[in-house]
């Protein structure tokens, strides 16, 4: 078959070729991102820099209500009928286009209220709206290339997209531009390209087919808009709720102990956030093929085996490779208070606590993937407000009761988020009902949380005890050959 879609077919799913694909492009997005944050801190006054991000933030926060979770449901079941994709895209579009218009004068709204002197500002507000809106209209055709087998096109609308925006933040600074408008303009440019080259990827590998297929091809949901809103509404309200899951406990320190030890948590936050592109990229890339496969047991848990396999083959690689490169760049990256223990711990080792929480939530990936394809979307909300609920809870009891020191009360934030990963992993192996895979791999699963935490916590205390974690690699065989198998 060639690489283009020509018979209406698209590529076999795999989810070692595609997560490969999209873990590569994220991590290459990750480190121009880094650059773009540096070059925009040094070209920027503070004041300009906090608007820019607050900004971005409010409207990227609101809109994520728009995407109504329509191209999740477009990953999920776009294999079942690929030539239908095209057509369910421009449906996807005319639905959010429909709900887009209130939320912009929330979203509007909001940044009045937050922005002191908004008007001075207004021309960054209107560009960070644009931004966001540009964000939300990509969703959809690279959720249809996903589906289809081309995860390589969805990987350069990304790589794309953050080329021309960093290189814009680059070309500026060279010139001396201080202007946090032209910034933000370079930023647009950059997400317009993206939201541009996905379209016209989608539209060459995706032509509408010559068959009239029935919408109900994809699934029953698709039949009317009605069912269709239904069944994507609780991955709307999931979108609406996650990213307060990654936020909870900086929330948390921000209010009991100020703005000093949240930027501090905040800096060894971003480098682990940096790594949970990984687990993103798994569950994109697996979503499609447990979609197609949910009706079928058989290959259902077949594909769960094989992409646990593929996770814990990656676990020794990224914890390993996250410790080490952490330890070298943060101090190089950030000023030295941010490490030198001068306003509570150093940002490295809270990092290193995250890192065990990292290795959870990518083993909850397969289980984490399996609710997001079952049948009642319903479960995977619930789920996640499961989780929501729990990292408040763990996150007000450890950081509130460990407040009296920065040093103390910072561990107890990243113990308490470490907590919220092995939550996220234990209920959603349990609603997904995968606990007899659990069984089977319990000596896996042992040895993985076990030797992952020994080995943070050797990095952290600079202890011998760190390579203990090297017997993890015994995983990698299996991982390598779960990431060249075909038969997803």
């Amino acid at each position: 078959m060639s690489e283009l879609v020509t018979n209406q077919a698209g590529r076999e799913l795999n989810m070692g070729r595609d997560s490969s694909w999209l873990i590569g492009a994220d991590i290459f997005a990750v480190f121009l991102a880094l650059i773009g944050q540096v070059v925009l801190t040094r070209a920027l006054i503070t004041e300009d820099y906090g608007i820019f991000i607050i900004a971005l933030d409010v409207f990227a926060t609101t809109f994520l209500i728009v995407d109504l979770g329509l191209p999740t449901i477009l990953t999920r079941d776009g294999a079942n009928c690929v030539n239908k994709i095209w057509d369910a895209i421009w449906r996807i579009y005319w639905i959010q286009f429909m709900c887009l218009i209130p939320f912009i004068v929330v979203a509007l709204f909001g940044v009045t209220v937050i922005v002191d002197d908004w008007r001075s500002y207004l021309p960054v507000i209107v560009t960070c709206m644009l931004i966001a809106i540009a964000h939300i209209f990509s969703y959809a055709p690279r959720a249809g290339l996903r589906a289809a087998g081309y995860a390589w096109m969805e990987a350069w609308t990304k790589v794309i997209e953050r080329i021309v925006a960093v290189s814009g933040y680059l070309i500026l600074y060279y010139l001396g531009s201080t202007s946090v408008e032209s910034y933000a303009f370079a930023f647009l440019v950059g997400a317009m390209l993206g939201l541009i080259s996905a379209i016209l990827f989608a539209k060459f590998a995706l032509k509408p087919s010559l068959n009239n297929s029935a919408w109900q091809d994809l699934d029953e949901c698709w039949t009317n808009n009605k069912s269709l809103i239904m069944q994507s509404l609780p991955f709307a309200i999931t979108l609406g709720i996650l990213p307060y899951v990654i936020r909870i406990e900086k929330f948390i320190v921000a209010g009991t102990m100020g703005v000093d030890s949240a930027a501090l948590f905040h800096v060894a936050q971003i480098a682990w956030l940096a790594g949970l592109v990984v687990p993103q990229a798994l569950r994109a890339a697996l979503l499609p093929i447990l979609g197609q496969r949910r009706n079928e047991d058989g290959k259902f848990f077949a594909s769960i085996e094989k992409s646990l396999d593929l996770c814990f083959g990656i676990l020794p690689v990224g914890l390993f490779g996250g410790a080490l490169l952490i330890q070298f760049l943060l101090p190089i990256a950030f000023p030295e208070q941010y490490t030198d223990g001068s306003i509570g711990p150093s940002a490295v080792d809270l990092f290193m606590i995250l890192l065990v929480g990292w290795c959870l939530t990518l083993l909850a990936t397969p289980s984490y993937t399996a609710l997001q394809a079952g049948e009642n979307p319903w479960r995977f909300t619930m789920f996640i407000g499961f989780v929501v609920v729990f990292g408040t809870i763990i996150g007000f009891v450890l950081i509130g009761s460990m407040a009296t020191s920065p040093t103390r009360g910072l561990y107890g934030a990243a113990i308490a988020s470490t907590l919220s990963s092995a939550f996220l992993l234990f209920s959603s192996i349990h609603l997904a009902k995968l606990w007899v895979i659990v069984r089977q791999r319990k000596t896996d699963f042992i040895a993985a949380f076990t030797l992952s935490s020994i080995t943070c916590f050797g990095f952290a205390t600079s202890s011998f005890i760190a390579v203990s974690g090297l017997v993890l690699f015994m995983f990698t065989p299996r991982g390598w050959r779960a990431m060249t198998a075909t038969d997803y």
